[in-house]
């Protein structure tokens, strides 16, 4: 049978997602089984769950395509490389869509122009002025769909928040945004490491998560379900992150 609208709507709630809550939402379409209406249905029930004092958000990702050697994002051109639910999300009229050029998010709701203003003025994914910081400080909640949270982009927030030694590559990466009217920007950007090293273990976090009660765990159609409290899992995960730089990273077998 396919998941509805209705069913999505109910998950929600189950766990704890409410009315003028701030969401931001990694997504797997297809971990769901059959949805009525796809991408668009998907959509919808969150948008039905947080209602008009709530804000939706997506990340609208670019990291896998613009590089040194294709230097160039395009705020309304250049797709999300980061599932069907955020491509669709981000084609809305109302979405708005943040000017970083690798780490974009799009957002739709209540004080959306705040949430994604001031991204391109970081030089990291993650900065002070990006959404990734602003769901901590307007105490909102990540939801991951299908996805354990080794793609939870907040957890690379946290790292910049700890200042974690291993968090960026080498150097800096000039890199452009090309905004809607035809505004080029220029953005030197740094990029989150990816050595093997430092590889990361963020599935590891889950239970220190579930024990201070910033996590819940749920199932929508076939899909499990994670929903991140950003704000009380940055009180205890940034201050841990800062007593042991490893504390991310996968331990020697």
């Amino acid at each position: 049978m396919a998941v509805t609208r209705a069913d999505i709507v109910e998950g929600l709630r189950n766990l704890g997602i409410n009315a003028g809550d701030i969401l931001h939402i990694h997504s797997s379409l297809k971990s769901m089984g059959s949805v009525e209406g796809g991408a668009d249905t998907v959509i919808a029930a969150f948008m039905d769950v947080v209602g008009p004092k709530g804000l939706v958000s997506f990340p609208t990702h670019t990291w896998g395509t613009v590089n040194a050697r294709q230097p160039v994002f395009h705020e309304e051109l250049s797709p999300s490389t980061v599932g069907l639910v955020s491509e669709t999300f981000r084609k809305r009229p109302d979405a708005v869509r943040s000017l970083h050029p690798t780490h974009s998010v799009a957002a739709a709701g209540y004080h959306t122009l705040e949430f994604t203003a001031g991204h391109e003025l970081d030089d990291t994914p993650c900065g002070p002025h990006s959404p990734y910081r602003r769901l901590v400080e307007w105490k909102g909640k990540v939801v991951m769909l299908g996805i354990n949270l080794e793609c939870m982009t907040l957890l690379h927030a946290f790292e910049e928040m700890a200042e974690a030694p291993w968090t960026f590559s080498p150097g800096r990466q000039l890199l452009y945004t090309v905004r809607r009217d035809g505004t080029i920007i220029k953005v030197p950007s740094r990029r989150h490491s990816w050595m093997p090293e430092v590889e990361r273990d963020f599935p590891g976090l889950e239970p220190g998560l579930l024990r201070v009660n910033a996590m819940r765990i749920g199932q929508i159609g076939a899909a499990s379900v994670r929903v991140v409290d950003a704000w009380k899992s940055s009180e205890h995960l940034v201050p841990a992150l800062k007593k042991d730089p490893g504390y991310f990273l996968k331990k020697p077998v």
